[in-house]
């Protein structure tokens, strides 16, 4: 999943994929270290780049973050309980992981985060897609080929994890969940959620533009848009650029939309060479945005989009936001353990193994 870069498996739980339809993420999070006032563990969920179920070590429950998500039928009378009770058993063998990790790397003590993140696509062409990968202090650890049902060790520190999770019925049941389960879930998910989860927010765009030793670097920014899936792209005299550009990813909002960043260097000479390009659901052609030098750091209008207030606070419960605050901490590899339920708040059927 190389759009996310070094955030990895986090940042790509929400991301959007090729032929995505729609699309059901978990993400795990265990930290020996996550700051004062910050829980050590916690799952987020999501379906189509919406958070609708959290829990945190702090309130040791499964709850909802959406309305639709309560509405009456939208899950069976127990889902909150026996999702809870299963991500309680998660947050347990997490401690176990952390500590059997770092025996793996030979390490002692230090600031160290193990992640799992699982789901499902449904595609535009009606078949499906499943994920389960893990990782260590932000890289790659251990990732599941549901096809061939075999896991692939990303470092040779995860070999002994590929070993033991290959052995029993473990392949075949996180097999089960990725293509039946979880599918049946997100189509339900979807159903129900499909009037919130339809809407569209345009975005802001605003350029930047900032000199120094000889050299311009322009920044496009989109704020507020729903649903997450976005293109923003850099074009000089026409043509996609893709290389030399930098993206921030596609980070939430404190209001339920999300906002990303671009930026390129260049010639301060060859700035009106250089355009944005945006395109996003809930714009009927993409739009051309260009920086103006007396402008800078003014919102650049150049197509047609509509303004909207950035949220200061990034969502408190999200995963990749406290890795990222985290991440700078430490510098190895990564990977978690699968718990399960045959509902939403799980990965499979079965319990949580450990590393």
């Amino acid at each position: 999943m190389g759009l996310c870069g070094m955030l990895g498996l986090l940042l790509c739980a929400v991301c959007g994929a090729a032929g995505e339809l729609h699309s059901m993420r978990y993400i795990q999070t265990a930290m020996t270290d996550p700051g004062p006032g910050l829980p050590w563990f916690y799952e987020v969920g999501y379906v189509d780049g919406e958070i609708f179920v959290h829990y945190d070590s702090t309130t040791r429950r499964n709850v909802p973050r959406t309305e639709w998500i309560k509405a009456p039928g939208a899950v069976d009378p127990d889902y909150w309980e026996r999702n809870t009770q299963i991500v309680q058993r998660n947050e347990q063998n997490s401690r176990v992981s952390l500590d059997n990790v770092a025996r793996l790397y030979n390490q002692s003590g230090g600031s160290h985060t193990v992640q799992w993140m699982y789901g499902c696509d449904i595609l535009d062409d009606g078949t499906t897609r499943g994920y389960n990968q893990y990782a260590y202090d932000g890289r790659d650890f251990i990732v599941f080929d549901k096809d061939t049902m075999t896991f692939t060790a990303a470092v040779p520190e995860a070999v002994p994890t590929k070993r033991k999770w290959e052995e029993g019925d473990y392949a075949e049941r996180q097999k089960h969940y990725l293509e039946e389960t979880c599918v049946q879930w997100l189509r339900r998910h979807v159903e129900n959620g499909k009037a919130e989860l339809g809407r569209t927010e345009q975005p802001e765009v605003r350029m930047w533009g900032k000199e120094g030793d000889g050299i311009l670097t322009l920044s496009c920014r989109a704020h507020g848009f729903f649903p997450r899936a976005i293109a923003v792209s850099w074009l000089k005299d026409g043509a996609v650029l893709g290389q030399d550009t930098h993206s921030g990813g596609i980070v939430p909002n404190s209001d339920g939309t999300y906002h990303t960043w671009i930026t390129i260097d260049a010639l301060p000479g060859d700035a009106d060479k250089y355009q944005c390009r945006v395109e996003h659901a809930s714009l009927p052609q993409p739009g051309l945005y260009s920086w103006e030098r007396a402008q800078s750091n003014v919102l650049s209008i150049v197509g047609w989009v509509v303004g909207g207030i950035l949220g200061i606070a990034i969502l408190a419960g999200i995963g990749f936001i406290i890795y990222k605050i985290h991440a700078g901490k430490k510098e190895k590899g990564y990977n978690m353990a699968p718990s399960q339920d045959g509902g939403s708040s799980s990965s499979c059927t079965g319990s949580n193994q450990t590393i």
